[in-house]
């Protein structure tokens, strides 16, 4: 996520809970690991500005995971227990796997194929009128990537957004809009239903998805979050079918079944908890990612106060007896690339 908010709440020391929120406005001390469960261990703590994106490639036994506001890309090797700093200076928003390797990644400045340490190619900026203005993003069983845009000032206010759709020839329509602000989406395991997190309208959608073409349908609410609750950010779905949320400003993750009903819900110590996925050679680890830069506030719950709370930064890991799923992997393969690249490092 772009923004940042937090929660002050009190400490359960019991990492699966009802998850209820107290939000007092009270200095609270930075909460300690230990104290919330043993379940959880920092893997990674690089102060991650807006860590995020999360992903177990199977291949090399390894997760990647993104720092957006800092332009950092990291990889923690799983057999070897090291984490190392893969690529700066480019702006990874969200990200997938391609099945010939490299990665296919949203930014600010639209649809990239890149395979570090090579120059990024810019596949699409705009779309059908529309700026690529993209969040995260996921692919689809065929290997088309979705994303959607975000326009969000700090007074909360959010222009037009629209989630599109990158079909594996490399050309981008819009699959949808009434979107305020895009964020996680997920596929479900029985492959016709595509979940998306829309931050600012503080829901989860469920739509239908159609394999030939991609198309979706049927937007429907599968969940909503409290204000209190902080908003959704990353999802993710396991073996048995649960979808996953994120919470930023709630430091929590919560688990949803078909229906959209709360099954769990997980503290994590960092209240801007931003995504997660599942990993390790089993797929029975939980990784999360956290934010240590706080904005956006104008979404944060009432009372809200991100100097009397621990905000984030670190890479968690958790291990709760639940196993997941891999994401799929994207099959881009336009006919023809070679944009400029310029734009997305000027800032390198």
């Amino acid at each position: 996520m772009y923004g940042s908010l937090i929660a002050a709440f009190s400490i359960n020391r019991n990492l699966t809970s009802s998850c209820s929120t107290t939000y007092t406005g009270s200095s609270l001390p930075v909460p300690d690991v230990s104290q919330l469960s043993t379940q959880i261990e920092i893997v990674a703590d690089d102060g991650n500005l807006c860590g995020e994106g999360p992903l177990w490639d199977e291949r090399e036994n390894a997760l990647y995971w993104t720092d957006i506001t800092g332009r950092s890309f990291f990889r923690y090797r799983w057999q070897e227990k090291s984490r190392e700093l893969v690529h700066s200076g480019f702006q990874v928003g969200g990200f997938c796997q391609q099945r010939d390797g490299g990665f296919l990644v949203t930014n600010n400045e639209g649809f990239w194929l890149w395979r570090p340490p090579d120059v990024p190619i810019l596949l699409a900026a705009v779309a059908q009128g529309e700026e690529c203005v993209l969040n995260d993003c996921a692919a689809d069983p065929a290997g088309r990537v979705y994303s959607g845009s975000w326009h969000l000032d700090e007074q909360g206010r959010s222009a037009p957004s629209y989630l599109f759709c990158l079909d594996t020839d490399g050309k981008v329509h819009i699959a949808d809009d009434g979107i305020y602000f895009s964020n996680g989406l997920a596929v479900a395991p029985e492959r016709s239903t595509l979940y998306f997190a829309d931050t600012v309208a503080r829901c989860i959608y469920a739509y239908d998805w159609r394999g030939r073409d991609g198309a979706l349908s049927n937007r429907r609410v599968f969940t909503r979050i409290d204000r209190d609750e902080g908003i959704p950010d990353g999802i993710a779905v396991d073996a048995e079918g649960f979808l996953w949320c994120a919470h930023w400003y709630g430091g929590r993750l919560t688990r949803y079944d078909a229906d959209g009903k709360r099954e769990r819900c997980v503290r994590i110590p960092a209240s801007q908890t931003s995504s997660l996925t599942f990993g390790g050679p089993d797929l029975d680890e939980i990784y999360v990612t956290s934010a240590a830069q706080s904005n956006a506030l104008a979404l944060a719950p009432e009372g809200y106060d991100p100097s009397a709370v621990f905000v984030g930064g670190p890479l968690y890991r958790l291990r709760l007896g639940i196993q997941g799923r891999l994401k799929f992997r994207s099959n881009i393969t336009p006919a023809a690339t070679g944009n400029d690249v310029s734009a997305a490092m000027k800032d390198s």
